[in-house]
């Protein structure tokens, strides 16, 4: 019963976490936001102290809870392990903390916050990786199914499902996420919550409240047979049967040692007083055959999951009919990478991001994609190859969990300057070509680009963009629908800090 109920909050909770990363209508988030915003570390980012101070009363009540039935990560893990070993029962055993590995990590996950790295603090952070590894590698997947249900869909004259752009926005990022995908796999699948417990840096924060917190799974000396049959099957690998002892700094109260304990030994429950010892006369009345009283314990570890989960409340594209091919564009070198509206400037994005992908899965304009920079790796930037920033979407600033993007109206998105376009005359087909363009100041949304003759004495020949900076929001439209190929004439240098029009 105890792990049924942990079972289902879970599923529930990685079945809505998984879909806010796979939804292609961007109509989800309005139901799921809070998933992610009930998350550790994006909460911390994003100081939310509702969250940090529920998730840390849940702690010190009920455990590490946390980890069993709200981390995606978590869950993974143990929807992995569960099929370890070829489902081999009473494979664990009880492994001493290893605290170097464990402290070090959190150390150099402190520092790298404290300095801003934020690729090593994604790198670390569970509920990121986990985004990453969504995002990656089951969501091409997700979206490959989706356009074959659209053919299929379109043969009939239906038009429930519409085909979406399937491509890798970031190689270094997808192989990351592949890695992290292995490297956890190979944990959970050998030793249960190992990730969790030796190097995820959230656990080992959890794990100095989880210490004290009032509900803990106790032994009972005088019913504990030492069989051992706890300690096999606790994926935590923190139970010390011999010693009578458990370490619930690692514990995820998962329920997995109660419901295989014979002896009716363990239990949920808060400090008992101490009791006068029993007459030998009583003790001799009590047999192994009387059935364990679980309706208390059920009702204790179930109250614990509901009450957590429920507080925390292509090489060329084809146009015109494919009767015409293009060549595909290429990103331009940019001396400061755009950052979306919304991020306040390069220093927050990179102090804040967790880079946990989502709001680059739910971009509609394919505008989003994860750096490749080092310093800023797999964090989100902006370049226009497939899209621009229009301005009827702020989508990414609603979704941001982590406060990287702060939510912003659409009026002050048209009037937020995240960039400049610049002009490039060696690429431009007005010159090189000699053919009258002006694509860029058609579709500019601020009327920031005018058309001027290259030769101002020369009203006849060519005619040119010319930017007008202080009215330019750094949308790339006009690099986006520019028709140089492989660069476009005209493309978007980011700003270091946003600035208001």
């Amino acid at each position: 019963m105890l792990r049924r109920i942990r079972i289902f909050l879970a599923a529930v909770m990685m079945t809505l976490i998984t879909l806010l990363f796979l939804d292609i209508t961007g109509a989800l988030h309005a139901w799921l936001g809070w998933v992610a915003k009930i998350q550790f570390l994006p909460a911390l980012m994003a100081l939310n102290a509702v969250v940090i101070v529920a998730l840390v009363a849940v702690t010190l009540i009920f455990g590490r809870i946390y980890c069993s039935v709200i981390c995606p990560l978590g869950i993974m893990q143990d929807i992995i392990a569960w099929q370890g070993w070829g489902r081999k029962k009473n494979r664990y055993k009880y492994s001493r903390e290893k605290r170097w590995v464990r402290y070090g990590v959190l150390g150099v996950f402190i520092v790298a916050f404290a300095a801003g790295i934020g690729s090593v603090v994604a790198l670390l952070a569970p509920y990121s990786s986990y985004g990453r590894i969504v995002t990656n590698l089951l969501r091409p997947v997700y979206e490959a199914g989706n356009n074959v249900l659209a053919a299929i869909a379109e043969h009939f004259d239906s038009y429930a499902f519409y085909a979406t752009e399937v491509w890798i926005k970031s190689l270094p990022t997808f192989i990351i996420a592949a890695v992290t995908l292995v490297i956890i796999a190979i944990l959970a699948w050998r030793g249960g919550r190992t990730y969790c417990n030796t190097i995820c840096p959230v656990g080992t924060i959890l794990s100095f409240l989880s210490r004290a917190s009032l509900l803990k799974i106790r032994i009972d000396e005088e019913k504990c047979r030492k069989c051992g049959k706890c300690a096999r099957n606790c994926k935590a690998a923190c139970i010390d049967f011999k010693g009578e002892r458990i370490d619930y700094s690692r514990c995820v109260v998962c329920g997995d040692c109660i419901g295989n304990c014979e002896w009716n030994a363990l239990s949920y429950c808060a400090p008992k007083r101490k009791a006068a010892k029993k007459s030998a006369s009583t003790a001799a009345e009590t047999t192994t055959e009387e059935k364990p009283d679980t309706g208390r314990r059920s009702f204790l570890i179930g109250a614990a999951l509901a009450t957590t989960a429920a507080t925390i409340g292509q090489e060329k594209q084809k146009v015109d009919g494919g009767l015409a091919a293009i060549e595909k564009k290429v990103t331009p070198k940019r001396m400061t990478a755009v950052t979306p509206p919304g991020s306040l400037s390069a220093k927050n994005m990179a102090t804040r991001c967790t880079a946990c992908q989502l709001c680059v899965a739910q971009c509609p304009n394919n505008v989003l994609r994860p750096s490749t920079s080092l310093a800023k790796l797999m964090q989100p930037t902006m370049s226009f190859e497939r899209g621009y920033c229009r301005p009827e979407c702020n989508r990414c600033s609603e979704v941001c969990p982590a406060g990287a993007i702060q939510p912003i109206t659409l009026a002050e998105k048209s009037s937020t300057q995240v960039g400049h376009a610049v002009w490039i005359r060696e690429n431009c087909i007005a010159v090189t070509d000699g053919v009258e363009c002006g694509n860029c100041e058609r579709h500019c949304p601020v009327g920031a680009i005018e058309m001027v003759p290259l030769d101002a004495d020369d009203e006849e020949g060519a005619w040119v963009p010319a930017v007008d900076e202080t009215r330019c929001i750094g949308c790339g439209a006009c690099e986006n629908l520019c028709p140089a190929r492989p660069l476009s004439a005209i493309y978007v240098e980011g700003h270091e800090v946003h600035k208001q029009i």
